[in-house]
């Protein structure tokens, strides 16, 4: 067995380098499927939103901004684990993890916290992944329709935990709601 024929994923091609006729490399017929497609498209109804009037529905699979959650205490779910910095694919994430002071423990849950916890939007694609990652479900991708605010600044699209913490009426509002379930 030699390794031309190997195949990992068993999808190999064998290509060809026959001659093209004299029409295929006029490319006529390639210009003509073109323009017909766009003579299709010239015929079929827009669809237009009246947006003040009409809201478009989100799709399922919508994805907002983070927000680090808190625990019914009012307490940061985020040990500093790493995980979703390590998960992320465009390397938005960065982290610095410090030890819990005895006197910080109405803050924080475990002994080990992130004390700087830092998203750059303008590097981030919203693919959810920091969000599968993590063990102690601290990160989610909300589902509000608030984006992220254009700037002129570069300094203005990297969240800290000032804009990524769940605000603490939020969290106890989801206790409440959890201990009504």
């Amino acid at each position: 067995m030699s390794i031309e024929t190997i195949s990992l994923s068993g999808r190999k091609k064998v290509v060809s380098n026959k001659e093209m006729t004299f029409f295929e490399r006029m490319y006529l017929i390639a210009i003509v499927k073109g323009l017909m497609i766009t003579i299709k498209h010239l015929f079929t109804r827009k669809v237009t939103i009246q947006y003040p009037e009409q809201v478009r529905e989100m799709s399922p699979v919508y994805r907002g901004q983070h927000q680090l959650k808190r625990d019914e205490q009012g307490r940061e779910n985020c040990t500093a684990c790493g995980l979703c910095a390590l998960s992320c694919p465009a390397e938005a994430i960065t982290m610095k993890a410090e030890e819990r002071k005895p006197d910080e423990k109405h803050l924080y849950r475990e002994e080990k916290y992130a004390s700087i916890y830092e998203i750059n939007m303008l590097r981030c694609i919203f693919c959810g992944l920091c969000e599968e990652a993590c063990p102690k479900d601290a990160i989610y991708l909300t589902t509000s329709k608030v984006l992220v605010p254009s700037s002129y600044e570069r300094e203005d699209f990297i969240f800290g935990k000032d804009r990524l913490v769940m605000p603490l009426d939020i969290a106890m509002q989801n206790a409440q709601l959890k201990n009504a379930n």
